[in-house]
């Protein structure tokens, strides 16, 4: 038994949860546009149930910009001391200023306490179509899943070129929205939202990589994993761009060119403003 059961079985009651009330408003039990919904059901409760977790890094992303130029200013005192007494020192007052801030110490506990969730579900999805039962997911279930189909392609079947051409242009579109959209999310929302100034040269040049490395390794990913894990992947991405705008939108992180960008705003419109 996994340590990650527990989890793949509560995402399980969620799709069979979700199927059983789709069919009971007379949605076809088979169809592939029920299982679509149903994967659609994951990703909100999943994503509603990390919504605490998204604030909390918001709030974390903040406090660790106010606190930012403080501890860039206590390194640039404590520069070239060595000594134990000095080295003491300089680690209290990173900890005095970090709680001032309120900077937690377990700073990325929550993208680490998302990862077990984002595992669970490509090892439920890969289980499923496999034709393995979990959880609430019973044989029935999981036939119906391996016999549904989205515009002709098995939800089920893995790779590019499990079925022809129609196969290989409905997997194609899904991972380019897939990867297009995480490439926008990161490129336009995320990396706006972060403070890189102080950041080392290489640090920042990788930054800059990583969005069209993540659509990258999507495209490479739709060779092995099932049709219905590169829905997932569309529908999740969907979320974290709205999401990502929100934030980017209203709670840009201080100091980012987000930030400017806000504040810019914010003024403008006070210039136009009747009272003004």
């Amino acid at each position: 038994m996994s340590l990650l059961d527990p989890i793949s079985h509560a995402l399980a009651a969620v799709v069979a949860t979700a199927h059983t009330g789709l069919t009971s408003l007379g949605a076809d039990p088979g169809a592939g546009t029920t299982w679509v919904l149903c994967v659609a059901a994951v990703v909100v409760t999943v994503r509603l149930a990390l919504l605490p977790l998204a604030v909390q890094g918001v709030r974390l992303a903040h406090a660790s910009a106010r606190a930012r130029p403080h501890l860039k200013e206590l390194t640039a005192r404590y520069k070239g001391k060595r000594d134990p007494d000095s080295l003491r020192a300089l680690a209290e007052e990173r900890r005095r200023i970090s709680a001032e801030h309120g900077v937690p110490r377990l700073g990325c506990l929550p993208l680490l306490l998302q990862l077990p969730v984002w595992i669970s579900m490509y090892h439920l999805v890969s289980d499923v179509a496999g034709g393995s039962p979990v959880g609430a997911m019973d044989a029935g279930l999981v036939a119906s899943f391996g016999a549904a189909s989205l515009v002709g392609v098995p939800l089920a079947e893995r790779g590019y070129l499990g079925g022809g051409s129609t196969h290989l242009a409905v997997v194609v579109v899904l991972v380019v929205l897939a990867g297009g959209l995480s490439f926008v999310t990161q490129r336009f929302l995320v990396l706006p939202n972060t403070l890189s100034a102080d950041l080392p040269e290489a640090m920042a040049s990788a930054q800059q990589v990583m969005p069209l490395l993540s659509a990258l390794g999507m495209a490479v990913a739709a060779a092995v994993v099932p049709a219905a894990l590169l829905v997932y992947w569309v529908l999740n991405a969907t979320w974290t761009m709205g999401q990502s705008a929100v934030v980017w939108r209203f709670f840009p992180t201080p100091g980012s060119p987000a930030d400017v960008r806000r504040v810019a705003r914010v003024e403008r419109a006070g210039r136009l403003s009747p009272g003004a």
